[in-house]
């Protein structure tokens, strides 16, 4: 598994945008896109010889990451890429991790498999087999 962003949940993309280009050097890599599954608005920030940044906020008051934004914005997962998703998420399974979510198609990733995994001690991460990006500027 080769690390291939972070994501961050926040409030408001537009407004934390401001800061990654401000204090960090980073600019919009992609348009924002919804993602209905996990009822997120995503967009995906870049850095020339940096990983990218991967904003979400809810997209709808329904979303789960309402929850987890009441406790305050920051580091939500760690993105991974590895060969295969489903693959890697059986592996993780055996080595005692759990699968919150399996394989499905993600907006933000062109609709290519993503899936979730807790790995305990606080790490959520996102399985990716992929280089696309949806709506890519």
């Amino acid at each position: 598994m080769d690390l291939d962003h972070i994501c961050i949940a926040v409030k408001n993309i537009d407004k934390t945008a401001q800061h990654l280009q401000k204090f960090l050097g980073y600019y919009a890599k992609t348009s924002k896109v919804i993602n209905s599954r996990q009822k997120v608005v995503v967009q995906f920030f870049s850095k020339q010889g940096s990983l990218d940044l991967k904003l979400i906020e809810p997209s709808e008051p329904s979303s789960p990451l309402v929850t987890f934004i009441k406790k305050g914005e920051g580091l939500h997962h760690l993105g991974f890429k590895v060969e295969q998703v489903e693959a890697a998420l059986i592996e993780l399974k055996q080595l005692g991790a759990i699968i919150n979510t399996q394989a499905e198609p993600g907006e933000a990733f062109d609709d290519e498999l993503i899936g979730f995994s807790y790995l305990g001690r606080g790490l959520n991460i996102e399985i990716i087999d992929t280089d696309k990006r949806r709506y890519l500027l």
